[in-house]
């Protein structure tokens, strides 16, 4: 794999070359595809916020959420530096899980700079007791309105087109798969350990949330989606079996992850994508280290809240306290479900092998 550095670090070719590296080798990949067949993966750090870059073997692309609005354009500009690592000059696809402003705030400062074909989506915004998630989805709505973007509104169960990988719609605008997927739908004895919560009334759970295949290997996205939701989804049988990479659902916050959906999926990997207040509350951190099957939880940033007693090694957190300096978490990933993790800041990588 690679040798990744922070996304905003500069390499020289010359460096790369002299190291015995080839980022940018045209023998490698040339205008984004790789060589070797691997998927690559980009945790970008938006600092509690979300936004995943997914890039096929054959340079294809997806964007799961942007990051948040303004910031001089911060977010916006390390998705972009993901992209230039990436070997890629534009965004296939974005697929916006909610309308908070951590997932569709940086919209607006992304199609600016670079080229996007289309977004995905729930449906209209449901909240409507908050003006920052009317915002932003009004800003979202002003881009959509210039015409220059397909858009594609997404329902749970269907599989959306994107080359390359197949992505199947989990959740979507409250409602979710109503079948198992192939393989799945065991009875669920985590469902018994999990506390019954109220209905959540926020985008949140409306997210719309993916599970991305790639050969043998499964990766699941629900976004931010809430507690009571998983327990649907979940609860009597596990409708989703069993996972190789989980997404940490709402940045690793209390209000998602329970025990029915994180000990009944057995995740081999667990990758949260927290802020240092915000996001990898402690509950949800003792959840994870005692999660059947899981081999390792990577955090974005060092929870303040979860303190010394709780977050991982220093080794699995891409940014420790103090200033951001916008370390992400990537992962290559081949199709016999082999994959390798690695934290650009201080360049710790682990390798899983194929199941």
């Amino acid at each position: 794999m690679m040798k990744l550095k922070s996304l905003y670090t500069t390499v020289s070719l010359a460096a790369l070359v002299a190291s015995g590296l080839c980022l940018c080798a045209a023998a490698q990949k040339a205008g984004g595809k790789d060589a070797a067949g691997r998927l690559k993966v980009y945790f970008v750090d938006v600092e509690g916020g979300q936004s995943t870059l997914f890039v096929t073997p054959e340079g294809g692309s997806l964007l799961i959420d942007t990051g948040w609005q303004d910031n001089g354009g911060r977010d916006a500009d390390r998705i972009v530096a993901a992209a230039k690592m990436a070997g890629i000059s534009k965004i296939d696809a974005v697929l916006l899980t909610h309308y908070h402003e951590d997932h569709v705030g940086g919209v607006p400062q992304l199609v600016a700079r670079i080229p996007v074909g289309m977004f995905i989506d729930h449906g209209p915004n449901r909240e409507f007791d908050h003006g920052i998630t009317e915002k932003g989805y009004a800003e979202y709505q002003k881009v959509l309105a210039t015409g220059k973007y397909k858009r594609i509104q997404a329902h749970a169960g269907e599989v959306l087109p994107i080359p390359g990988m197949s992505v199947r719609v989990i959740s979507a605008d409250g409602r979710l798969i109503e079948k198992p997927l192939p393989g799945a739908g065991e009875e669920n004895p985590y469902c018994k350990v999990s506390e019954v919560r109220p209905a959540d009334q926020t985008e949140n759970a409306r997210s719309l949330g993916v599970e991305l295949t790639f050969g043998k290997l499964k990766i699941l996205d629900l976004g931010d989606l809430t507690w009571d939701k998983e327990m649907q989804l979940m609860c009597p049988v596990n409708k989703l079996g069993h996972v190789d990479v989980l997404v940490v659902s709402h940045h690793g916050w209390y209000q998602s992850s329970s025990p029915a959906l994180v000990d009944a999926i057995h995740a081999r990997v667990a990758i949260m994508d927290n802020g240092e207040t915000k996001g990898g509350s402690t509950p949800t951190l003792k959840t994870f280290a005692k999660a059947p099957g899981l081999e390792a939880l990577w955090q974005l940033h060092y929870s303040d809240e979860g303190g010394a007693a709780y977050n991982r090694p220093e080794k699995y957190i891409a940014n420790m306290p103090g200033t951001d300096a916008g370390h992400s978490i990537e992962m290559e990933a081949s199709k016999d479900g082999s994959f390798e993790v690695v934290n650009s800041r201080n360049d710790f990588r682990q390798r899983y092998a194929a199941p």
